[in-house]
C-alpha cells in the first residue's frame, strides 16, 4: 500500500508560514464569476493561493483568526447563517437484514419538516462490539444511486463490522432524495444541512458515543466531508476522499455554486476548509489521475502546517495512490480502515486478513431495491414537500425561527 507521510515537503510548509502575518495578501484566485462557470484554476495558480494564504498568519493566533473569518463566511454565504432551526427528526428505521458481522436496515428522518435524507443503517451484530460505539457517516459522491453501489455498501458493511453504526444517505436529487433536483439553488445549502442533521440522527441512538464521530466519503461525498467537519466540531475524525484540491473547487452546484469560497469578506479555497478540521484526526485520501494528483507537494503540506500550529501534526495524513484514479478503492478503503480504527478504537482485525490485505469478504452486496427506504409497501408520508418552492419556504421558515430564538 502506497500510504505516504510525506514529510518531505513540510519544511517548505513550514517556512512558507513563517513570514510576518499580513506580509502578503492572498493571490487573487478566481473570480466568482469563474468559479461558478468553471470551478477551477491553474495548477499553478493552486499553489500560488496557498502560499499566499500562508504568509497571512504565522503562528496560531493568527491561523485561528483567519480560521473564524473563514468559517463565518462558509455558513454566511452557504445560507446557513443562522442554522435552521431543529426540527423534530421522526426517524424511520425497517428493513433489517442479518448478514456476517453486521446488519443493514433502511433508515429517513426528517431535516426540516417534510423534508427527508433518505439512507442505510449498518450496526455491528450484537455483541460485536462494547457501547457505547463509534459511528461514521458516509456521504457518497456523485453517483446514480451512490449509496446503493457496491463499493458504498462494502465500506459501510467494514465499518460496522468493525465496531461502527454507519449511516450511509443519499446526496440531494439522488436515489430517494428526489424532492429536490441536485441543480436546485439551495442544494448545498440542504446537503450541508442534511449532513448536520445527520449527525444529530447519530447522537439521537442511545448506543452511539458523541465523543467518536467519523465522516469519510469520495468525490462529492469528500466535499460533504470536509465542509461538515467544517461546519460542525462534533466530527471527531474526518477523511475526505479524491477531493481535497487547491486547483479545483468542485464542479457542481452543490459545491461551488455559492460564493463559499471568494466574498467581499474572504478569498480561501477547499485546502482551508479541510484545514479548518485542526486539530482533530484527519486523513486526506489522494492519486495521481485527478486534481489531487499534487496532494503529496501542495495540499498535504498546507494543511500539515496548520495542524504544527497546534502541536496536532501527527494527527494529519495523506494516503497518495500514485497509479490509482478517482474512486474509492480497496487500497483506499484499507488507509481509511486504519485511520478509522486507530482514532475510533475500532477493531482493524475484522477487515485485515492475516498477511495485512484488506479483506472485505463478509461484506453482503444487497439488491438495491432491498435498501430503498419508501416503496409502493410504504410510501413517503404525505406530508413530505412536493416541490422546491414548499422546500424553500420550509427552510426560511426555520431559519425565522431560530432567528427569533
Amino acid at each position: 500500500m502506497n500510504v505516504l507521510l510525506l514529510c518531505a515537503a513540510l519544511a517548505t510548509a513550514a517556512a512558507a508560514a513563517a513570514a510576518p502575518a499580513g506580509a502578503a495578501a492572498p493571490a487573487a484566485g478566481p473570480t466568482l464569476k469563474a468559479l461558478f462557470k468553471e470551478p477551477r484554476q491553474t495548477e499553478d495558480a493552486g499553489r500560488e493561493q496557498v502560499a499566499a494564504f500562508a504568509r497571512t498568519y504565522s503562528d496560531k493566533a493568527g491561523w485561528e483568526a483567519r480560521a473564524r473569518n473563514i468559517r463565518a463566511c462558509l455558513l454566511k454565504e452557504a445560507h446557513l447563517d443562522p442554522l435552521p432551526a431543529r426540527c423534530d427528526l421522526k426517524p424511520i428505521i425497517r428493513g433489517r437484514q442479518e448478514r456476517r458481522g453486521y446488519s443493514v436496515e433502511n433508515a429517513a428522518f426528517e431535516s426540516l419538516p417534510g423534508f427527508f435524507v433518505t439512507g442505510n443503517l449498518y450496526r455491528p451484530a450484537d455483541g460485536q462490539a462494547k457501547k457505547p460505539m463509534a459511528a461514521v457517516l458516509c456521504p457518497h459522491g456523485h453517483a446514480k444511486d451512490g449509496r446503493l453501489k457496491a463499493y458504498t455498501q462494502t465500506r459501510c458493511a467494514g465499518l460496522a463490522r468493525m465496531g461502527a453504526i454507519v449511516f450511509a444517505y443519499d446526496m440531494i436529487g439522488f436515489g430517494e432524495s428526489t424532492q429536490l433536483a441536485h441543480n436546485d439553488p439551495n442544494v448545498l445549502t440542504l446537503q450541508t444541512w442534511d449532513s448536520i442533521r445527520a449527525v444529530d440522527f447519530l447522537l439521537s441512538l442511545p448506543e452511539v458515543d458523541p465523543k467518536r464521530i467519523g465522516c469519510t466519503g469520495e468525490s462529492g461525498g469528500g466535499t460533504q466531508t470536509f465542509l461538515l467537519g467544517a461546519a460542525d466540531d462534533r466530527v471527531a475524525v474526518l477523511v475526505p476522499c479524491v477531493q481535497v484540491s487547491a486547483h479545483f473547487f468542485g464542479g457542481c452546484q452543490c459545491e461551488s455554486g455559492l460564493a463559499i469560497h471568494k466574498s467581499a469578506a474572504h478569498d480561501t479555497s477547499n485546502v482551508e476548509f479541510a484545514a479548518l478540521a485542526a486539530p482533530r484526526p484527519q486523513l486526506l485520501i489522494s492519486d495521481g489521475k485527478d486534481w489531487t494528483k499534487n496532494t503529496p507537494g501542495v495540499e498535504f503540506p498546507y494543511i500539515w502546517n496548520v495542524y504544527r500550529l497546534y502541536g496536532a501534526q501527527d494527527k494529519v495524513e495523506n494516503a497518495h495512490f500514485a497509479d490509482e484514479g478517482h474512486d474509492y478503492g480497496p487500497m483506499k478503503r484499507l488507509a481509511m480502515y486504519k485511520f478509522m480504527a486507530r482514532y475510533l478504537h475500532l477493531n482493524l482485525k475484522a477487515v485485515v486478513a492475516d498477511s495485512g490485505a484488506v479483506d472485505e469478504s463478509d461484506a453482503a452486496i444487497e439488491p438495491p431495491d432491498s435498501l430503498r427506504v419508501f416503496t409502493a409497501e410504504h410510501p413517503r408520508p404525505p406530508h413530505a414537500l412536493p416541490d422546491s418552492a414548499a422546500v424553500d419556504a420550509a427552510l426560511k421558515k426555520a431559519q425565522a425561527e431560530a432567528g427569533r430564538k
